[in-house]
């Protein structure tokens, strides 16, 4: 558990290497101050996700492993005050660019509002799809790649940076994380990942093209919220292993996560389940820059 540690880590070292390049051996001048502000939110949060690992128990459950940590209601208020420091700075800008609505300028609501929302809500967003060895790092290696590259191409060089040096980092934790997995993401790299694509998104008002690079997880909570008004609690993104062939199929007769899509009628392995679910965040990576080209 803990891996958001190693990345957050790869993401510091990255970021203070750059700047100590550019004080003392450019001598630039550069105002670092949303740079450190969108920082500390990420550590706020990272943190978060590790005390609820250092909390959890390990947990059986028809053939898998997990844990069981914190209870929900208690996530979103541990990760609350990771909101400050973007908020008292004015972080970004009050005119976003939403899929459908095109340019709406939000003026207060956007410090009061949506910087929370987006924060609190990313955060927790991508700890819903997961579970399997090397399928949060792998994916997140990808769409923090893909948004890192757009930041790069509008100009926004140290979002840019704080994307692509946690990819480097994602890249060097999946080594380890990859079926069989030696070490484990936990919640405080699921809450990394979120909170990055979140401040990144508001630091160089991208919300539009990470919206849709990130549309799986919106899928995923769809289909987790369609699970609580049919089964009357949420559904799990595991399915019910065979021990003798390694295939994992879904206990359910209707999806309700993109693991059991991923799994398909006749089950999977767990390095099948893996592989599909990340060509399907490629090909949702490159939608984007489709309609941006």
């Amino acid at each position: 558990m803990g891996g958001g540690i190693c990345a957050l880590s790869g993401l510091l070292s990255g970021v203070f290497v750059f700047i100590a390049l550019n004080t003392f051996f450019l001598k630039s001048q550069q105002d670092y101050t949303e740079l450190f502000s969108g920082i500390i939110s990420i550590m706020i949060i990272t943190f978060s996700g590790f005390f609820d690992d250092l909390a959890s128990k390990q947990v059986k459950y028809e053939g898998f492993t997990y844990k069981k940590g914190l209870k929900q209601w208690q996530k979103p208020l541990l990760t609350l005050p990771a909101v400050i420091p973007l908020m008292v700075i004015n972080a970004g800008s009050t005119v976003i660019n939403l899929p459908v609505f095109g340019f709406i300028d939000l003026g207060l609501l956007y410090p009061l509002l949506i910087i929370p929302v987006g924060i609190i809500g990313c955060a927790n967003m991508v700890n819903l799809l997961g579970g399997f060895n090397g399928l949060e790092a792998s994916m997140g290696a990808v769409y923090t790649l893909s948004l890192g590259l757009f930041a790069l191409s509008i100009g926004e060089n140290l979002v840019a940076l704080m994307l692509l040096c946690s990819t480097a980092a994602l890249i060097a934790f999946l080594i380890f994380n990859y079926f069989p997995a030696k070490i484990f993401p936990g919640d405080s790299l699921t809450y990394f990942l979120g909170v990055l694509v979140a401040v990144c998104a508001i630091m160089a008002d991208m919300e539009k093209f990470a919206l849709i690079t990130m549309s799986l997880f919106i899928i995923e909570g769809l289909l987790k919220a369609a699970s609580f008004i049919k089964l009357k609690k949420f559904a799990s993104s595991l399915g019910m292993l065979d021990d003798s062939t390694g295939i994992i199929k879904s206990k359910y007769n209707k999806i309700y996560s993109l693991t059991h899509f991923a799994m398909g009628k006749k089950g999977a392995t767990e390095q099948q389940i893996v592989i599909r679910l990340l060509i399907m965040q490629v090909f949702v990576a490159i939608i984007p820059w489709l309609l941006y080209a």
